[in-house]
């Protein structure tokens, strides 16, 4: 029963192990790929520092760099927590095996005495003999049979406990290095932090010498901005006017053909069991009138917190909602700002149609439709793509275009449920 007790308690610790290994590997792979986005934005920030002019793409690649920095501390932060766990699991494990290793060795000493004592042939057979019954020497001699077993059998205990204390104490001496590693690589981290935000001030000094220049172009690209989001809302507007106008057409012919069909049966009109569409009838309503909007619009919810981003990889420069840039401009987005790469593919985040597709000063709009739920894509220098077209989840629709006022390749993407935006944060799954 020890044994068994102390194999159950091991196979919870391996469990956890597995969990936490499981736990472990998530968070390497994301500090990974938090180091090489790292690593490519150095790399471009590299190009713009020879550039003696100093841009608002330097100030963006800094911002970008110290997200990314302040994310990769936390996400270290979060592994030396899981090892801290794993390191105190592994020293209880220690003990409790030592502990059951000193137990076993102290028995099998208790056996081996035995068997010294109780080792001739003789003594063995007064054993037996000594019984007051046949039925007591029978089980005297299974006895001594079993008990050379049962010596056996606890050695064979020993030496995979001893075997399980070895692994474990491996294991130990391990992620204590891998601990010393990762606190190693924090330091580092902070010490490029503070460095990217010393920088990051001496641009904001610079760029202050042209702030003249530089409001004028931000309040140019709001004003494109604003100019597209306005764009969105009437392209939905007059989608939704226009299945108002298809459904209450059908309602009319339904009616008719009922109302004929009736006079020639001679019957009263029986009353459409199908609500009608009328001016008073909700934006959602008037979007899901049509059995195949309705399941869109059931599926792409249904996909909530899981739609693919609109770019294979890329930085997050602004989220949903009100910010201030550097020159303390007001800002309301309505949706993402990512930074990608040059020349980018920009893809549907759903299975769609699309609504629109307009040049806005040099620039591509794509507007999807995806039932009573629409997605926006700005900013692209190349559509491949045709106003009515059927579109697939992660169907390239353009190409992404450089930002004339800082030089980068954003994309700005919104959802919106019928004309209202929303955050996008609680739709895309996590980059």
């Amino acid at each position: 029963m020890k044994f068994f007790r102390a194999a159950l308690f091991l196979f919870f610790v391996f469990a956890a192990s597995g969990v936490f290994a499981q736990s472990s590997a998530e968070l390497k792979r994301r500090r990974d790929k938090l180091t090489e986005e790292l690593e490519q934005l150095n790399r471009e920030y590299q190009e713009t520092a020879s550039n003696k002019k100093v841009s608002l793409k330097q100030l963006n690649i800094l911002k970008a760099q110290i997200n990314l920095r302040e994310e990769k501390i936390t996400n270290i932060n979060s592994e030396v927590r899981n090892l801290n766990n794993q390191i105190s699991e592994s020293n209880n494990t220690v003990h409790s095996l030592q502990n059951q290793l000193d137990q076993l060795k102290k028995e099998y000493a208790g056996m081996v005495l035995f068997a010294y004592r109780n080792q001739s042939a003789y003594n063995k057979l007064m054993f037996i003999f000594a019984a007051k019954d046949f039925n007591q020497a029978y089980r005297r001699l299974k006895y001594l049979q079993q008990f050379g077993t049962y010596r056996e059998r606890q050695a064979g205990y020993i030496q995979g406990t001893q075997k399980d204390l070895h692994v474990k104490i491996v294991e130990l001496d391990k992620d204590k290095k891998q601990k010393n590693d990762l606190l190693q690589s924090q330091e580092k981290e902070k010490e490029e932090l503070g460095k990217a935000k010393n920088n990051q001030v001496k641009v904001i000094v610079d760029l202050s010498k042209h702030q003249g220049e530089l409001k004028q172009q931000q309040r140019d690209v709001q004003k494109r901005i604003a100019r597209n989001n306005k764009e969105i809302v009437n392209t939905i507007k007059r989608e939704i006017e226009e299945a108002r106008r298809k459904a209450e057409a059908e309602a009319r012919e339904a009616a008719r053909i009922a109302a004929a069909k009736a006079k020639a049966e001679n019957r009263e009109v029986v009353a459409p069991t199908k609500k009608a569409i009328t001016k008073s009838s909700t934006n959602s309503e008037i979007l899901n009138s049509t059995p195949e909007a309705a399941k869109l619009s059931n599926s792409f919810l249904g996909n909530k917190g899981r739609l693919p981003w609109p770019v294979a990889t890329g930085q997050l420069v602004h989220g949903f909602g009100t910010y201030n840039d550097a020159d303390g401009i007001r800002n309301d987005n309505a949706g993402y700002e990512i930074r990608t790469s040059t020349g980018a593919p920009v893809r549907s985040v759903f299975d769609g149609t699309v609504s629109r597709v307009q040049d806005i000063a040099g620039a591509y709009l794509v507007i999807i439709s995806h039932g009573e739920y629409f997605t926006a894509y700005q900013n692209l220098k190349s559509v491949n793509v045709a106003v009515g077209q059927k579109v697939a989840t992660k169907q390239t629709i353009g190409t992404v275009a450089l930002d004339p006022s800082t030089g980068d390749a954003t994309t700005i993407f919104t959802l919106s449920k019928g004309t209202t935006f929303v955050d996008p944060r609680l739709w895309l799954a996590p980059n």
